[in-house]
Formats: C-alpha cells, structure tokens, sequence
C-alpha cells in the first residue's frame, strides 16, 4: 500500500474543486455493506475508513473553483442535464471489496451503464469548453472506496480482512448524480452539493 493523500497536481490545503459525482447519504443498503467490511479494518493501522455520509463513486473533474466561472459551471450543468434526458436510473451491484494500491474499494457492476453516464457528462463539457480541456482519462474504473491508505506498508493485512468477512452482496438504484464542490484538506473527501442532475429519462414516470 502507499499513501493516497499525497497532494496531487494543483492541490494544496483550502482549494476545492468542482467535479460530478454519484454520492450515497440515502442508501442504507449499501451502508450496512459498507460497514460489514469496514468492522474488521477498523482494528488496523494505516488506513481511513471512509464514513458514510463520504461514500461516492468519482465520476468526472471539471476543474478548480478559482478556474471555472460561474457562468461556465452553470452552462455545464444544463448542458449535463440535457444530455442525461435519455438516460433513467441504473441498477449497480456491489459484491466484494478489492485492494488496491491507495484504497480498499468496490468495483460497480455493470460498469457500462456507468460509463454511459460519465461519458454524456464529458459530452456535456465539451458543449461548454474545448474537448482538449476535459480533465481526466477517458479510461475509468468505476469504484466506490471505503477506506484510503495514509501510510506505506504492506497489503496483506487488509486483503485478509476483507477475506474474512461474509456478506451478501447489494444492488442498488441510481437516480441521480451530483455536481458537488469537493475538499480533501483532512483525509477524508468532504463536499458541498451545488447542482443534483436526476436520472429520470423524459417519457417516463
């Protein structure tokens, strides 16, 4: 393991940053998931267990708040939205966690309706901007965390806890992405929501 709060490019204590995420205040299901996997690592060193309220799945940058101006971020937005109309809520199952260099996360499944989502939201950006300005790879994973690496170490320790636990697998409807104004000054990602983009496709209830 290393560790992930290292300050990545343009980062620094106090910035935030604009960026489209999935978030899951309201979805106990996923919590009680959550917590079975966390309850053994709780005991070990090295690691931030990611509280509920924090749980998200990263979706797409835009850019740092003194860099975007209000009236791009709202372009953006409606742009976002517009291009979402088509696409309704999306059924995501999370089985078991995986280690990974910096974190201990879920893989979501399918995966492809997630890429959908994001890939309207990287459309939605280039209405507004120059494609060369998309942050961010189009190559994606996408994940949920539930704890970060803040130290170097090694991974067999947390890949045993995991292992240990049994737990039923979840799934769980998707009816909405948030465009949210993010920090990262304390290990842990904490948010202010500035926009919600529903995931109800037109012509349906």
């Amino acid at each position: 393991m290393r560790d992930h709060w290292w300050w990545r490019p343009g980062w620094r204590v106090g910035r935030r940053m604009y960026t489209f995420h999935t978030t899951f205040q309201d979805q106990p299901a996923l919590h009680r998931l959550v917590a079975a996997y966390q309850a053994p690592l709780s005991a070990l060193n090295g690691l931030d267990l990611i509280p509920y309220q924090w749980l998200h799945l990263t979706m797409q940058g835009i850019g740092f708040t003194d860099e975007v101006s209000d009236a791009d971020i709202a372009a953006i937005t409606r742009a976002a939205a517009t291009r979402l109309e088509s696409v309704g809520p999306v059924q995501l199952a999370f089985t078991r966690p995986v280690t990974d260099p910096e974190a201990l996360q879920f893989h979501v499944q399918p995966a492809d309706r997630m890429r959908v989502i994001r890939q309207a939201v990287r459309q939605a950006i280039a209405d507004v901007w120059d494609p060369e300005r998309i942050p961010d790879a189009e190559q994606w994973t996408p994940h949920v965390s539930i704890a970060y690496s803040n130290s170097d170490g090694p991974i067999e320790l947390y890949a045993k806890a995991l292992d240990s636990v049994q737990a039923e697998p979840v799934t769980i409807t998707i009816r909405r992405i948030q465009l949210i104004v993010l920090d990262r000054d304390e290990h842990v990602y904490r948010w202010t929501t500035k926009a919600t983009i529903p995931l109800v496709a037109v012509g349906t209830d």
